[in-house]
C-alpha cells in the first residue's frame, strides 16, 4: 500500500444510509451532513449469515452507500459500482478516469462521487448516464455532502467547493491553501473542513467566507462531526479535539498513542472514534474522559457507525468488529479477507462493509 493510498485512506470514509420512499432515497457519507454517524435503524447484534460477498476488479478505499436497492462503492479501476442489495450482483457501472476513493453520496436518484481524474461526477441511477461532471484542478478524495441543494467538497487542488447539486454550476470556492483529503460537515450557517496544512475551517456555506480557523498542528485527515456546541476532529499529532463551533476555541483534546485518521461518531454523549494504534475509543462529549477502550489488531482508519447502541467498525486486522456502544464490550467480530480501510454501512438490519482487495460484505 503506497503512502498516499494510505493517507487517503486516513480520510475514514463512513457512509450510513437515510431512506425514504421512491426517488427520495439519501445516503451519504456518514448519515448526515453534520456527519454525525449515528443511523436510526438497527444492524445485526449477533452474527448471523453472510448474505452475499460481491468482488471488485482493484483495490477499494471508497465506502459503500446503500439506497434502497443497491449499494454503490467506488473503486480503485476508476469504476463506480452498483450493487443489487438483495443478489450481490453487479447492476451497472459508471466509468471515470482515476481512483475513485471518495465515498458517494446518493440523492433523490443522482449519486455525486468524486475521481482522481480531478472530478467530481454526477450520475443518474436509472440512465446511469452523466448528469454533470464539476473539474478541479487535483484528485478529489474527499466525500462530497449535499444539503440544501448544494453539493459541497473538497479537492486536492487546496479547495473546498459549493456546486449547484442540479446542474454543476459553481457556486462559490474556499481557497484552504493545503490539500483538502477531509470531507466537509454542513451545520447552522457553517461548512466545516480539515486540512492538509493542520487547520480545521469554519466558513460561511452560502458565501464561502472565512468564519474562524483552529490550528490543530499537523495534517488533518479526519473528517468532522458535529453537534450543537462544538466540532469533534482527529488529526495526525495523535490528538482528537473539540472545538467550540461558535469561537473555533479548543474546548478539549485528548491523547491516543497512534495518528487519528478515522473520522468521530457523535451517540449521545459519547465520541466514538479508531486510532492508529489499533485501539476504538470513547471520549465523553463534554469533557473529553476517556469512557472505554476496544483493542483491535492492527491500525485502525475505519470510522465508526452507530446503530441502535452497536457500534460497528473495520480494523487491519481484517476483521469488522461490533462493540457495545456504552461500554466497549465486543458482541461479535466477522473476519473479512484483507484489511479494513474504508468504513461500513447500516441498512435494513444488514451492515455492508468492504475489505481492500475489493471485496463487498452483506452481513446480517
Amino acid at each position: 500500500m503506497s503512502n498516499r493510498q494510505l493517507l487517503i485512506a486516513g480520510v475514514a470514509i463512513l457512509s450510513f444510509s437515510l431512506s425514504s420512499c421512491g426517488t427520495g432515497s439519501t445516503s451519504m457519507f456518514r448519515v448526515d451532513a453534520k456527519r454525525s454517524g449515528v443511523v436510526s435503524g438497527s444492524g445485526p447484534n449477533s452474527l448471523d449469515t453472510l448474505k452475499w460477498k460481491y468482488t471488485a476488479p482493484d483495490k477499494v478505499y471508497s465506502s459503500p452507500v446503500a439506497g434502497d436497492n443497491e449499494i454503490y462503492l467506488g473503486c480503485n479501476d476508476g469504476f463506480l459500482y452498483a450493487v443489487n442489495a438483495d443478489s450481490g450482483l453487479l447492476n451497472w457501472k459508471y466509468r471515470t478516469e482515476g481512483n475513485v476513493e471518495s465515498t458517494p453520496a446518493l440523492v433523490d436518484g443522482i449519486v455525486y462521487v468524486g475521481s482522481w481524474d480531478k472530478n467530481l461526477y454526477a450520475i443518474n441511477t436509472e440512465t446511469h448516464g452523466t448528469h454533470w461532471k464539476f473539474k478541479t484542478k487535483g484528485p478529489v478524495s474527499s466525500s462530497p455532502v449535499v444539503t440544501g441543494d448544494v453539493v459541497y467538497f473538497g479537492s486536492e487542488d487546496g479547495h473546498v467547493y459549493a456546486v449547484d447539486a442540479d446542474n454543476g454550476y459553481e457556486l462559490w470556492s474556499f481557497d484552504a491553501k493545503g490539500g483538502v483529503y477531509s470531507s466537509p460537515a454542513v451545520y447552522g450557517d457553517h461548512v466545516f473542513f480539515g486540512t492538509m496544512t493542520g487547520y480545521l475551517f469554519a466558513v460561511d456555506k452560502k458565501t464561502g467566507q472565512e468564519f474562524w480557523r483552529f490550528n490543530a498542528q499537523q495534517k488533518i485527515h479526519s473528517s468532522p462531526a458535529v453537534d450543537g456546541d462544538k466540532v469533534y476532529i482527529g488529526t495526525d499529532a495523535k490528538l482528537v479535539h473539540a472545538i467550540n463551533i461558535k469561537t473555533g476555541q479548543e474546548m478539549w483534546s485528548k491523547k491516543t498513542a497512534g495518528q487519528v485518521l478515522s473520522s468521530p461518531a457523535i451517540d449521545d454523549d459519547r465520541i466514538i472514534v479508531g486510532s492508529k494504534d489499533g485501539y476504538v475509543y470513547s471520549f465523553d462529549a463534554g469533557n473529553g474522559s476517556r469512557q472505554w477502550e476496544f483493542r483491535t489488531e492492527g491500525p485502525v482508519f475505519s470510522a465508526p457507525v452507530v446503530a441502535s447502541g452497536t457500534v460497528y467498525i473495520g480494523s487491519t486486522d481484517t476483521h469488522l468488529y461490533a462493540l457495545t456502544a456504552s461500554r466497549g464490550n465486543l458482541r461479535w467480530k466477522y473476519r473479512s479477507d484483507n484489511k479494513i480501510y474504508s468504513s461500513p454501512t447500516v441498512k435494513d438490519g444488514a451492515v455492508y462493509f468492504s475489505s481492500v482487495n475489493g471485496s463487498l460484505y452483506a452481513i446480517q
